[in-house]
């Protein structure tokens, strides 16, 4: 962990400090416990692997779940494996470590966002699909990219960047899969078992 820390680079513009520690200001025992909660849906992006799981299972929602994962599989190597480790962006937690942080330290780099990012990205795959479950899943995708500068973990930019990567990605997977499908039933497949 010290040698990720050592290895980061600091950059940040100063009103995105300031915007931190205006969060850091609003901190009340109400939103201490409910932000935490929000940022666990996006750890590892579980609640979207599992969402994306359920489409691909009920055979209404299929493509829904083969595009929610052909977006995360996008945007999670664009964000996680190429950008965070090409910009080796230090956290503000790293940076300000007398903050009381709600949740742990994370181990890796800070830009983009990974919740920002995997939340977007299927919370638009699933609007471009499903208008009436598409809005309430980009209103938690903003809720938890939000709660990570509630928690000190990322920088504005961080969260901005992976929501423009995810909410790319989701609409990139809806002509993917709009491609894929119209291949496959002209060979005969229909929707319903692929």
């Amino acid at each position: 962990m010290e040698a990720i820390i050592e290895s980061s680079r600091v950059f940040y513009f100063d009103w995105e400090l300031d915007l931190l520690h205006w969060f850091q200001d609003i901190h009340n025992g109400f939103l201490d416990f409910i932000v935490p909660k929000i940022t666990f849906l996006g750890d590892k992006g579980w609640f979207w692997i599992v969402l994306t799981l359920i489409f691909l299972v009920i055979p209404k929602s299929r493509k829904l779940g083969v595009q929610s994962a052909i977006a995360l599989v996008i945007t999670v190597f664009i964000c996680n494996i190429v950008l965070k480790n090409a910009v080796m962006r230090c956290r503000p937690c790293w940076l300000e470590p007398d903050v009381q942080l709600l949740v742990g330290i994370p181990d890796d780099f800070s830009f983009p966002s990974g919740h920002s990012n995997a939340s977007f990205a299927v919370a638009t795959a699933i609007f471009t699909r499903n208008k009436k479950l598409g809005i309430p899943a980009l209103v938690l995708a903003a809720l938890i990219a939000i709660s990570r500068l509630y928690v000190f973990v990322h920088w504005p930019t961080d969260v901005l960047v992976g929501s423009l990567i995810g909410i790319c990605g989701g609409i990139t997977s809806f002509f993917i899969v709009n491609f894929i499908y119209k291949k496959l039933n002209r060979n005969g497949l229909d929707d319903a078992r692929v």
